[in-house]
């Protein structure tokens, strides 16, 4: 409830902008990456898949 409360008037901006679709498939890939990333062997092993992951999806989103 304090997260909605500090963001409440984030939120009624967004919801009054008709133009804005309600879609969170643009951070689909990334919440995917950060799963997979749980099932690294080790902590290098997991911030150099991040490292890269995160490169690759950069890259097609620009």
């Amino acid at each position: 409830m304090h997260y909605l409360n500090d963001e409440w008037d984030t939120l009624q901006a967004y919801l009054n902008d008709g133009r804005l679709p309600i879609d969170n498939n643009a951070i689909r890939p990334f919440v995917i990456g950060r799963k997979n990333s749980l099932f690294s062997d080790t902590i290098s092993g997991a911030k150099a898949s991040a490292n890269i992951y995160t490169l690759v999806e950069t890259a097609k989103a620009n």
